[in-house]
């Protein structure tokens, strides 16, 4: 990968960091341990370890797609900040509300939107999509522990 903007690479990971920061600040107490959860959860240390490298992935993604030449770039990254939106709102939905149902329906819109984001990036440049999947993998398994809070609480 050539960094054809520096600048522009750290702004790009700068925007899914801060979204993710926004994000846990106004969910309030991110307490997980407060809720019974599933057999498979891993321990509370692991989530903001593995979000951070998720956004880093994200930002340096769709640092791909900006400095491409692709005509379709736009509608790509307008995909992005959907799913950037969609992120945001997760962690509002479950921790500071606890509406876990409407959090999992939440996520199941969100991982659609990571599907069709990794497509549009795909066409443009594949390595983009493929930094993408560690992300939508994350949020499979999120589905699933959210899942599973929701029928154990």
């Amino acid at each position: 990968m050539k960094i054809k903007n520096q600048s522009l690479l750290i702004i790009c990971i700068l925007i899914p960091l801060a979204v993710g920061s926004l994000s846990a600040l106004f969910s309030g107490n991110m307490s997980y341990s407060g809720i019974n959860q599933p057999s498979l959860s891993p321990p509370p240390i692991v989530f903001p370890i593995v979000w951070t490298v998720l956004y880093i992935l994200m930002g340096i993604s769709s640092y791909l797609i900006c400095t491409s030449d692709s005509v379709d770039k736009g509608s790509a990254m307008l995909v992005y900040a959907v799913q950037l939106f969609f992120n945001f709102f997760w962690n509002i939905i479950f921790f500071r509300f606890s509406n876990y149902l409407l959090a999992f329906i939440w996520l199941l819109i969100l991982i659609a939107l990571i599907i069709l984001m990794i497509y549009r990036f795909y066409k443009i440049k594949p390595l983009a999509a493929y930094l993408q999947i560690p992300y939508l993998l994350w949020c499979i398994f999120a589905a699933y522990l959210n899942l599973m809070v929701y029928y154990l609480n």
